[in-house]
């Protein structure tokens, strides 16, 4: 009876404290049934920019009835591909350096190294014919995404059997894979991030920030394999065809768009449709996606105008993880266009009920497809065994890795040098004047990135606020409420409103990259500067806290490296960076606060942390309303992306182009004279950068505030276990 009672009141104990519970959560909104979509609220978002672009160029392509339109179209999709790679590099001497040959009885595999760049070295094999007459046709194959590349024994296959047909073949290790890792660690005797995908988005984020893309590498590899194919006696320069597999048939696609050598192109296993990649897979690695490609109105289809009317064969799987009805949308499409030419019969479809492969299916498709336009009759012969080659047989260099053998340039050293070359140019700051020029200018520039188009960052519209309770503690209180920062977009909220007296109070924004509830609990940040007399605004900038993307079908190490990297790349795609569409929801809870009473419009600082840092010091360049800013764990620079061999969680604070016209430190200078506190800036692997560092990284910031007559208004701590008062005691 006794342990019936207990039981009965524990109960009862627990049952009474449901309601206190739930109104005490801070993270409030997500498990409302009216918001149980709310992490998906930013994917959606996005998603919706590029059903807007792509409703746009369908109407441009319904517009394509003449030769002459499309040669238009072709030369635009051309200039933009170009314009999305940062252009191409200069064509150097290929120095191709032999290494050995592997005899078959009908072929031989040569094995040699080119300089696509100087130094900058590419293994390759050429699969020569040892039957029939020469000039052969010919045909090049990039490689996909394969760990064992060109010596894969799929390829020793198909590309020998080629061989043995008559065509000279010539194959290379993509950047990143084979014996060209990039990221090469001697004791793990491969990449430093295992798979090549995230090599490639690695290195594609460090372009970026140029205004290149990683295919700009691969592409020109391309092109120069192409350059020694054709310098061959025994080619045929009017017989040439370009296919590979998966990140081989995108650089098919690429290829076959920009150089006029290619006559023939046979994708496998990668065209597909914008629309039908986000609803499945989403973004591919950063070497694939071209930035802002749907801001310019492509899609995969515009591959295709690029290389029309020659003959042109999609190779697709219907158990791809692309799925077929992308694949099927965009041949519809451009079927319009051949047949509009006269040529319907240039562009054809080929389907293997298989998964993401160039099975036998597709290969023997593609050899009646070569066989058709290079040798003028289908080939229908019969694949036969051939013989296979070791991993170390089919090597190019001595350890099986460039960088071990031979050194020379990587990705990553060619970049810092275009960084070096096409980078920003700092003003001599010399007069107070200077450092008006030089902020006006940076606005301007910072808008423009952000495709923002007119200054300051701000809606017109009314902002449109919802409570959801409050919580009462001592000294303050905590109103829950949500704010729509512009159509679709939610922001959760905690506003902090200190007891007392009715006078003006000065406010806090508060953006912190774990979330708002992360310094809102007892003895935490936000309620020591509630106590302090501030009210306290924190909000889950879109993408983050109750905001945040959990759930993905991603590889396991997109997050850990990328963070939201699906929303990030398809807000880069469509022009809108992600980090300018939370400097919007930040000006938004300006706005919020300047129409409270209780707050001192002329008194509103921003507290950006770790993620969020760098979005509050794009809201604050934008919105000088912001008086004060403090920034701790903030990415120090885009320059340290660059100039470090790996970085992790940056990818969401990215800009295009950045580097050619600013850095973060030149948005600290473009603050002065207002109040910034810089704390525990930390590097491109999120480790912390002493204060010392830090000070010599923004010796220009400090110039600009000398010159406006307030140098101690620009602060460099590192902050420890200090409460937030103690370690910024100015702010009282």
């Amino acid at each position: 009876m006794h342990l019936r009672l207990i039981s009965l009141l524990c109960a009862l104990l627990f049952f009474t404290q449901l309601p206190a519970l739930a109104q005490d959560q801070l993270d409030f909104l997500s498990d409302l049934a009216e918001a149980r979509n709310l992490r998906q609220m930013l994917p959606k978002h996005v998603n919706g920019l590029v059903r807007a672009a792509l409703d746009t160029r369908r109407g441009k392509i319904a517009s394509i009835t003449s030769a002459a339109a499309l040669q238009a179209r072709k030369q635009y999709v051309r200039e933009r591909i170009l314009a999305s790679l940062g252009n191409l590099p200069e064509r150097t001497p290929l120095n191709v350096r032999p290494v050995g040959t592997l005899e078959r009885p009908d072929y031989r595999i040569e094995k040699f190294i080119f300089e696509s760049q100087p130094s900058f070295y590419v293994p390759a094999h050429l699969y020569v014919p040892k039957r029939g007459t020469p000039p052969y046709p010919a045909i090049l194959f990039p490689l996909g995404h394969e760990f064992d590349t060109k010596a894969c024994p799929l390829w020793q296959l198909f590309l020998g059997t080629l061989a043995t047909r008559g065509y000279v073949v010539l194959t290379y290790d993509p950047v990143g894979q084979g014996e060209r890792i990039q990221l090469y660690d001697p004791d793990w005797g491969e990449s430093k991030v295992f798979r090549n995908n995230t090599e490639h988005t690695i290195l594609g984020i460090q372009c970026l920030l140029i205004g290149d893309n990683l295919a700009r590498y691969s592409v020109w590899d391309g092109m120069r394999a192409l350059d020694y194919l054709l310098s061959r006696p025994e080619v045929d320069a009017k017989r040439i065809a370009c296919t590979g597999n998966s990140g081989g048939g995108n650089m098919t696609a690429f290829l076959a768009a920009l150089d006029d050598r290619i006559q023939v192109a046979a994708p496998s296993c990668w065209i597909n449709s914008w629309q039908s990649l986000l609803d499945t897979i989403g973004q591919q690695d950063a070497e694939q996606v071209l930035i802002p490609s749907l801001q310019d109105g492509l899609d995969h289809g515009d591959f295709i105008y690029a290389f029309a009317p020659k003959p042109y064969l999609i190779l697709s799987a219907i158990r791809d993880f692309f799925a077929i009805k992308g694949v099927r949308e965009t041949h519809d499409e451009a079927r319009k266009i051949y047949a509009m030419l006269g040529v319907p019969e240039k562009l054809q479809k080929a389907e293997a009920d298989a998964g993401h492969d160039y099975s036998k299916p597709l290969r023997m498709a593609a050899y009646r497809w070569f066989g058709r336009w290079l040798k003028g009759a289908e080939d229908n012969a019969p694949e036969v065994d051939l013989p296979l080659a070791t991993e170390e047989e089919m090597r190019c260099t001595a350890s099986g890795q460039v960088e071990t053998s031979l050194g020379g340039e990587t990705v990553r050293s060619l970049n810092q040098k275009r960084v070096e070359a096409l980078g920003r140019k700092l003003p001599a700051l010399k007069v107070p004047a200077d450092v008006s020029s030089f902020r006006e200018r940076t606005r301007q520039q910072v808008g423009r990135l952000l495709n923002k188009g007119s200054l300051p960052l701000r809606e017109q519209r009314a902002l449109r606020t919802r409570p959801y309770g409050q919580i009462a503690r001592s000294g303050y209180r905590i109103e829950k409420l949500t704010y729509e920062s512009e159509p679709g977009i939610l922001i959760p909220a905690l506003l902090f409103v200190p007891e007392g007296n009715q006078s003006r109070k000065p406010a806090v924004v508060s953006v912190d990259g774990r979330g708002k509830s992360a310094e809102a609990g007892p003895g935490r940040d936000l309620e020591q500067l509630a106590k302090a007399g501030f009210v306290v605004l924190a909000i889950d900038a879109r993408g983050m806290g109750e905001t945040e993307v959990l759930e993905t079908e991603q590889a396991h190490d997109v997050r850990p490296y990328f963070g939201d990297y699906d929303s990030a790349m398809t807000a880069l795609v469509v022009g809108k960076p992600l980090v300018g569409m939370r400097a919007l929801d930040i000006s938004r809870a300006v706005d919020l606060l300047q129409a409270r009473e209780d707050v001192d419009p002329d008194r509103i600082l921003a507290f950006g942390r770790g993620n969020g840092a760098v979005s509050v010091l794009y809201a604050a360049t934008l919105d000088e309303r912001l008086k004060k800013i403090v920034l701790e764990r903030m990415l120090g620079s885009y320059q340290t992306i660059v100039d470090q061999r790996i970085h992790r969680q940056v990818f969401e604070n990215v800009v295009p182009s950045v580097l050619r016209f600013y850095d973060l430190p030149d948005l600290i200078a473009a603050l002065a004279p207002r109040e910034v506190w810089m704390v525990n800036l930390v590097d491109a692997l999120g480790h912390v950068v002493q204060s010392r560092q830090a000070e010599s990284n923004y010796a220009f910031a400090q110039q600009a505030f000398r010159l406006t007559g307030q140098p101690n208004r620009l602060h460099f701590r590192n902050r420890g276990t200090e409460t937030i008062l103690q370690a910024y005691p100015e702010l009282r």
